[in-house]
């Protein structure tokens, strides 16, 4: 069966947990393992409807990645998520699969006329999809950075990253320093 790119339903969400801790604990270790792991968790079973995505990518009916987005929150209404966590499995990385599941989920924001999507990782990864690095001057991220030049966002408008002065909020599973 091919490659699967599709939205989660609920009752993907032990498979997800699963398969996000086993991808971090492979990369960073069993404790942060299970801590990204809880992470998608309390993001797919305590976050409003409205305020959170999950993209997965299935072959042969497993999930072999998913990026999660929540929703940003700014006091003068501009329409924001953040992706994060992003994860494929160890075997399946380094075949553009991260790439697509991203594209993918960029595209459903779009088409809910969400205007940025900032994430908090590797630049040099994540600029291959049309994220570009920022500054806090420029936009403050809800907590306090212990990478600043992680802090990335791009536009799905046709507008330029505007200048915002006030910090964001994030759903509540997100914020928390441990994730920042």
């Amino acid at each position: 069966m091919p490659l699967q790119i599709l939205s989660h339903s609920p009752n993907d969400i032990p498979e997800i947990q699963a398969m996000v801790t086993r991808t971090f604990s492979d990369s960073e270790g069993a404790e942060e393992g299970k801590r990204i792991g809880f992470l998608a968790f309390e993001l797919l079973t305590q976050t409003p409807e409205q305020d959170v995505f999950c993209f997965l990518a299935k072959e042969d009916n497993n999930i072999i990645g998913c990026i999660i987005c929540s929703r940003l929150f700014f006091a003068h209404g501009l329409q924001a998520f953040i992706l994060a966590p992003v994860a494929v499995t160890t075997e399946f990385q380094g075949q553009r699969i991260g790439q697509q599941l991203i594209q993918f989920g960029l595209q459903k924001l779009k088409q809910n006329g969400i205007e940025l999507v900032f994430t908090y990782g590797d630049p040099n990864y994540y600029s291959k999809v049309g994220f570009q690095t920022i500054s806090e001057q420029q936009i403050p991220a809800p907590l306090k950075l212990t990478y600043p030049q992680g802090w990335l966002v791009q536009s799905l408008t046709n507008k330029a990253i505007p200048h915002i002065r006030e910090k964001p909020s994030c759903v509540p599973a997100l914020a928390k320093p441990e994730y920042w």
